[in-house]
């Protein structure tokens, strides 16, 4: 998870790229009506499921919403708090409410992966490849290989990519460490004989020590090329890997103007190339001229959040100003343009530890009803692939009493978690009712969504930051055939506020006008059948 420095959007490497490029983007045009405003076309809104948000600490009522799954387009991975609430009972429940993998840390023991030595013969996991999960910490090339670059990036000089073909097998390197991954299919009970490799349907590395001195940025770059590369040959081939970093962009929640405008982080596509001693340190050929993007499946990019992102009475719409949903749709807007990697991004509904922040020390602040519910929702409009759903407790002992550590308290047991019943209210809406829309035929507008704010005069399409700094109400698009679907808010809303917006789709052969009406922050979902214009 990324904290501290890196949550301030400090650089970690001193490159100043950014002063090369255009600052901001040009200000969209406003298109003027012309002649009379057509009909407009009312979005049938979609239903929400009725409960009542657990007020237990330690506890979340995973059946606030009747069973749903994801289309077969997305995925979700579970590695959230309190699967043991639940599992006893009904071990698919997570499966019929939205999530379509389980995090190995999360797995029911010699049911869905076998821990307990050898395994009887026959034996099989109930997970199928697509629902198996892997995230890949620091420590396991740290602890269990000894290789500090994953602690230290200043040591990539030292790494040995992999030992001489004269020398006795070691342990501590880059080579060792990646293709002993191979071996995750033995869990699984479905290794072939005639070589290992991992079943597992996503591996997430989450190393995070991309930042280096500028001098190491060659090493860097090689260590992460060859090590994306090696992890690859030792999976199966319906493995996808990717990486919490490096990412194309990474705004770390700010959602600034001159984000828009970057290229990508050097890391991401840096080319391999040989330095003074990486031949003699075992860095193959075969990795010149390739980088790290080019042997990951899936990009990561995504933000968690710190305690202001859910201070309604802090200020948001400045450019610097954190903002909950600019964030997290400006992190994906910004990266689609950079890689046509798919994306799948870690969402955490509590806030992110840091110092560096009022109230965000430690993680003891639900996401809002309306933020948990409208990340959920807003997120997938972006085109996005997936989601590792993810939490810093695994299991949960629901109505402890507080802690008397102060330490202690607001962390694990002593949270709300009424946030993930808002959240999986989010999928609920969307995916129940509209999963058939995400068919891989839809269209995502993202920051072309075409809105007007006077009424109808003029129309306008903004991206994240430009209506942040507006203080204007969102709205996305999705558009499958002569359907579409609508998500909008007014972020940060008054309860009593009420706001107007016009939204509009006029290409590929239909004029479609509509007006939203938006209560407070409440997330908004509304879908319509459109009218051919007779043009196309």
């Amino acid at each position: 998870m990324k904290i501290a420095a890196s949550l301030l959007g400090v650089s970690l490497t001193g490159l100043g790229i950014w002063h090369s490029i255009p600052q901001k983007l040009p200000e969209p045009v406003a298109i003027e009506l012309q002649g009379p405003l057509p009909t407009s076309t009312a979005l049938t809104p979609t239903p929400r499921s009725r409960f009542t948000p657990t007020t237990r600490k330690g506890f979340y009522n995973i059946d606030v919403v009747d069973d749903f799954t994801l289309p077969a387009t997305k995925t979700v991975t579970f590695c959230g708090a309190g699967r043991n609430l639940h599992v006893q009972q009904d071990r698919t429940k997570l499966f019929r409410r939205g999530f379509s993998a389980i995090e190995q840390t999360r797995m029911v023991p010699n049911v869905e992966i076998w821990v307990d030595g050898d395994q009887p013969k026959g034996w099989k996991s109930t997970l199928r490849p697509s629902q198996r999960s892997l995230i890949i910490y620091q420590d396991y090339f740290a602890n269990s290989f000894g290789l500090g670059w994953a602690r230290n990036s200043e040591l990539a000089k030292d790494v040995t990519y992999r030992p001489p073909a004269n020398a006795r097998t070691m342990r501590n390197t880059l080579f060792q460490a990646s293709s002993d991954l191979a071996g995750g299919c033995y869990g699984f009970g479905d290794c072939s004989g005639d070589g290992w490799k991992s079943t597992f349907g996503k591996l997430f590395l989450d190393i995070e020590n991309e930042g280096t001195s500028a001098g190491n940025q060659q090493e860097q770059a090689n260590l992460y090329t060859f090590m994306a590369k090696t992890i690859k040959a030792n999976v199966s081939p319906q493995t996808e890997i990717g990486s919490i970093a490096p990412v194309p962009h990474n705004s770390f929640g700010n959602s600034k103007a001159e984000h828009y405008t970057v290229r990508p982080d050097w890391l991401w596509n840096m080319p391999a190339k040989h330095t003074a001693t990486s031949k003699q340190r075992g860095m193959p050929d075969d990795i010149l001229g390739k980088s790290f993007s080019d042997y990951v499946d899936f990009q990561m990019p995504g933000t968690y959040y710190l305690y202001p992102d859910f201070d309604y009475s802090a200020q948001h719409t400045s450019d610097a100003d954190r903002h909950w949903l600019a964030s997290l749709l400006a992190e994906q807007e910004v990266n689609r343009k950079l890689s046509s990697k798919k994306r799948i991004a870690w969402h955490w509904t509590f806030n992110t530890q840091s110092a560096d922040f009022p109230k965000s020390g430690k993680a003891e602040h639900p996401a809002p009803p309306a933020v948990a519910e409208g990340i959920s929702i807003f997120y997938w409009f972006t085109g996005a692939y997936g989601v590792l759903f993810w939490d810093d407790h695994n299991q949960l002992t629901p109505d402890q009493p507080s802690p008397n550590d102060p330490q202690q308290k607001g962390l694990g047991n002593d949270r709300n978690y009424a946030c993930y019943e808002h959240y999986i209210h989010g999928m609920w809406r969307l995916f129940k009712h509209h999963g058939d829309l995400f068919n891989g035929k839809e269209t995502y507008l993202n920051e072309a969504t075409e809105c007007s704010y006077d009424g109808g005069k003029t129309w306008v399409a903004y991206n994240a930051n430009q209506i942040k700094t507006r203080d204007l109400p969102f709205v996305r698009a999705i558009v499958n055939g002569n359907q579409i679907l609508v998500a909008a808010t007014k972020a940060y809303a008054r309860p009593n506020q009420n706001t107007q917006v016009m939204m509009r789709y006029v290409q590929n052969g239909y004029t479609f006008y509509t007006t939203i009406s938006l209560k407070g922050d409440e997330i908004f979902l509304g879908r319509a059948t459109m009218k051919s214009s007779g043009r196309s």
